[in-house]
């Protein structure tokens, strides 16, 4: 599918995906080690998320501006470098207001700074039929070094005697890891060709049209958006399915950090191939294939809601979780493929992917805390059956809004090629 030269390129955005947002999803391997070493509760820790994501929703608005023009080496090696500085500071274990404010700059680093302009660059990597197979591969490939990363980390905090000491090792490890990382990043990766034509051509001629102002009218890209959203407003509670296997199905502590890993990282490996694969060759269609699993993922929620879990042997509870995660994965692998689905001008990629995350992230805003607020003031299976319900809520939501992304890109191709 891809040259030479464009899977080097390819392998360069996977490592760098790979490894920036180690340090601020610490909770998918050390949940556990947050609550005690950072002496937080499940809310405050959904808060620290919720205020990453404020930060990071206005940073996504601000980088439309700037997303389709400064280089994405620098950006990507300056959010990677800082981030991994982040968390050498991180390791002195600040008390919760330096928590919140590491987390609000994670937001910064890792989002404003890199997301939108890693998305653009895997898209252009391929044509408007590839889009579902290169970010299902790029999941892949970020699961595969995600997990590799938290495996690494898991026997770090291990060999450390998995007390304090060995949650500060961990930390420090992710740290010059991602530092590393932006290292190589800024001398190996070179911009491409149509990067290099862009600049001469702006050379030449300045654009009167910027792009943002016809992304922001584009009906398809704002139905993009909120699929998004839906989706995300979905996959934020899986951080939650760690506390309650924990507290629900008892599974056992030397379980939770192996489990964290699983369901936020092994799955992107299956996910994203699935996904990709299938919204590709067979559907066709990347927003056909979020309708489908839309109405999968509410059905199984309310599974999850009805099933008898008290009397469940722990790992069937596993298994019923982490299959429902290997659907969301799927989702998340796919669904900014619809931008490349829709024929979205290259120009305006990075703006359209800009715009995708404002909308499509910020249920990260208030989900966490919202969540996390539930399960603190409805103690046991009750709290986990509430977070169920509005989970299935929000699939019940991506079904309605997918549907409508389906039938306006159909009747866009009908009438004449989409462009921005």
């Amino acid at each position: 599918m891809l040259s030479k030269k464009r899977w080097t390129i390819f392998s360069l955005l996977v490592l760098c995906g790979g490894t920036i947002y180690k340090l601020p999803s610490l909770k998918d391997a050390f949940y556990v080690p947050m609550q005690e070493y950072f002496h937080l509760t499940n809310g405050e820790i959904g808060n620290a998320m919720s205020v990453n994501s404020i930060v990071t929703t206005i940073g996504f608005f601000l980088s439309i501006y700037f997303s389709d023009k400064l280089p994405r080496r620098f950006t990507m090696s300056l959010s990677l470098i800082a981030t991994g500085l982040l968390g050498i500071y991180l390791s002195t274990m600040p008390g919760y207001w330096g928590i919140l404010f590491v987390w609000a700059l994670f937001g910064v680093t890792c989002d404003m700074l890199n997301w939108p302009v890693l998305l653009k660059s895997v898209s252009l990597l391929g044509d408007n039929t590839q889009q579902g197979r290169l970010f299902g591969f790029f999941e892949t490939g970020r699961g595969i070094v995600d997990t590799v990363i938290a495996f690494s980390a898991l026997a770090v905090f291990t060999w450390f005697g998995s007390d304090y000491f060995g949650f500060k090792a961990a930390i420090l490890f992710y740290s010059f890891i991602a530092i590393l990382v932006g290292v190589v990043i800024f001398f190996v990766l070179k911009e491409s060709p149509e990067e290099q034509a862009a600049k001469q051509e702006k050379a030449e001629k300045k654009e009167a049209n910027p792009g943002l102002g016809g992304v922001l009218k584009n009906k398809t890209v704002w139905l993009i958006a909120f699929s998004v959203f839906c989706v995300y407003a979905v996959y934020c509670g899986l951080t939650f399915f760690i506390p309650f296997l924990r507290n629900v199905y008892a599974l056992p502590i030397a379980l939770v950090g192996a489990y964290g890993i699983i369901n936020q990282y092994c799955l992107k490996m299956v996910g994203g191939p699935i996904g990709g694969l299938i919204a590709d060759k067979v559907l066709k269609s990347p927003s056909q294939y979020l309708f489908y699993t839309f109405i999968i993922s509410a059905l199984a929620l309310v599974a999850l809601i009805l099933l008898p879990h008290e009397q469940m042997p722990v790992y069937l509870g596993m298994a019923c979780t982490l299959m429902f995660g290997a659907v969301i994965f799927t989702q998340r692998a796919v669904f900014f493929a619809p931008i490349g689905e829709a024929g979205i001008s290259e120009k305006n990629t990075g703006a359209a992917m800009a715009l995708g995350s404002f909308i499509g992230y910020a249920p990260a805003m208030f989900c966490y805390s919202l969540y996390g607020y539930i399960l603190d003031t409805n103690p046991g299976l009750l709290g986990y059956k509430i977070v169920f319900g509005l989970m299935a809520v929000f699939a019940c939501a991506g079904i309605v809004i997918s549907g409508l992304l389906i039938k306006n890109i159909r009747a866009e191709r009908k009438a004449e090629p989409l462009t921005v």
